[in-house]
């Protein structure tokens, strides 16, 4: 009854709060306020500097800024560059971990300490697994995930201390991240689908993707290609600029002088937004919407009408947004996106889903002219790497409940090189200014 009683309440408590918490476009305006920290050209307000990454997507010419083809650096290095230096049978997720935290690329005695180190901390306290992930298991693994990186606080003797300790913390995590995922969901699919459960222990001689891949299959089982595939998304996923929500508020947290778990648990909450890492999910609830829609899937004619019901809200969740196609940052391309889909188009054509590649590729092909065609577009709009994130991981037999995971277990990398950068060089808490527009009202 208590519950219900409090449902009730704050169902009729709403209008209150939409009536007084709601604030006029034109004060936005006529105080210069940015929202969402975006200009009116979809530009970020400066808020900070980094080594980290950079993304280009505009090139000034005789002082015009021009849309250009995306670019994505980490530390330096053209990301394209990185991946096309890798062998065919190298797996470059440490490597470029080494890199992005520590700000140069390793020598071959440094990559293999660094990969020993990596490979010794995977592993969870005694029965934490039990005791902790599996217990109240959910379908939402980005909570389990949070949670249980809260928890792992409760067994670290020294949670605050130096760099020194923070760059510990930062490894462990980043070993420990796939168990939580991959674990939280087999509890999950246990205890809430009646499947089975198996809980596999990693090899410490393989690589992340590799890991992922063998603690996720009840037979242990993968192909390189499968494998390669994964680790090229996760190198992708890694690393985004320091304006990305969750890295964002991984440095607002740092700034405050909060502890590891603290700053990566609040990461993690912003990454499992919609709007940021569940993006892909939503691309792979249009496909399959429109499948069920379409008679023919892979033809462009049909495809295209069923991406104009879209932009007029007519399908799907009628948003009138086509997912998958346009980023905040990138105009003409989402360099991410076109590395990814190489890896796509062989995994694709392994597993004979020649169909679905077709569709995607008709996507991509007409989304991009109907939007041009249908709104004002200050910059260019084209694919991003959610249109084939999510394709890539079906292919790979992964369920939707650890796409966004997945991404964590990438960011991961991201996130703990910005706070490591906030650390040795910011030392000021990030507080930035909000102007109160409350009336004044008198008793």
């Amino acid at each position: 009854m208590a519950n219900r009683n409090v449902e009730a309440y704050a169902a009729a408590q709403t209008p209150l709060c939409v009536r007084n918490d709601t604030i006029p476009e034109s004060l936005f305006q006529e105080y210069g306020v940015n929202r969402g920290l975006r200009d009116v050209n979809g530009v970020g307000v400066l808020t900070g500097l980094t080594n980290i990454s950079k993304i280009v997507s505009f090139r000034h010419d005789g002082g015009k800024r021009e849309p250009c083809e995306g670019q994505l650096w980490y530390r330096g290095y053209n990301v394209k560059d990185l991946i096309d230096g890798l062998g065919p049978d190298e797996f470059g997720f440490e490597k470029i971990s080494y890199l992005l935290l520590f700000g140069d690329l390793p020598s071959q005695e440094e990559l293999a300490e660094f990969t020993g180190v990596l490979s010794d901390c995977r592993t969870l306290p005694t029965n934490f697994t039990r005791d902790v992930i599996m217990k109240a298991p959910s379908k939402d693994i980005m909570n389990s995930m949070t949670r249980s990186v809260l928890t792992l606080a409760s067994y670290d003797s020294q949670v605050n201390g130096d760099l020194g300790n923070s760059i510990r913390q930062c490894i462990r995590l980043i070993s420990e991240f796939p168990m939580l995922a991959v674990y939280g969901y087999h509890a999950y699919n246990h205890y809430e689908n009646d499947e089975s459960m198996y809980i596999h222990r990693p090899d410490p001689n393989l690589s992340t993707a590799e890991n992922i891949l063998r603690m996720l299959r009840h037979d242990r089982s993968y192909t390189k290609l499968e494998a390669k595939a994964l680790d090229i998304a996760l190198i992708l996923h890694m690393e985004h600029g320091g304006g990305n929500n969750s890295t964002f508020t991984t440095r607002v947290v740092t700034s405050s002088g909060s502890d590891t778990y603290s700053t990566i648990a609040a990461a993690l909450s912003s990454l499992k937004g919609p709007r940021h890492g569940g993006a892909n999910i939503k691309v792979m609830e249009m496909i399959q919407d429109l499948k069920n829609n379409l008679s023919d899937w892979t033809d462009p004619g049909q495809t295209s009408e069923y991406l104009k019901k879209i932009l007029r809200k007519e399908a799907f969740d009628h948003s009138g947004l086509i997912y998958g196609m346009g980023h905040a940052v990138y105009s003409i391309s989402d360099p991410r996106e076109q590395i990814l889909r190489s890896f796509v188009n062989q995994l694709a054509v392994e597993k004979g889903r020649h169909d679905d590649l077709t569709m995607y590729r008709n996507i991509e092909e007409e989304a991009p002219k109907l939007i041009s065609k249908n709104r004002p577009i200050y910059k260019g709009v084209s694919a991003n790497i959610d249109l084939y994130s999510g394709f890539l991981y079906d292919l790979l037999g992964i369920p939707m409940e650890l796409y966004t995971p997945l991404f964590a277990i990438a960011r991961i990398v991201g996130w703990s090189a910005h706070r490591i950068e906030e650390l040795v060089c910011m030392n000021k808490i990030i507080r930035p200014a909000y102007k109160s527009v409350m009336r004044e009202r008198h008793l």
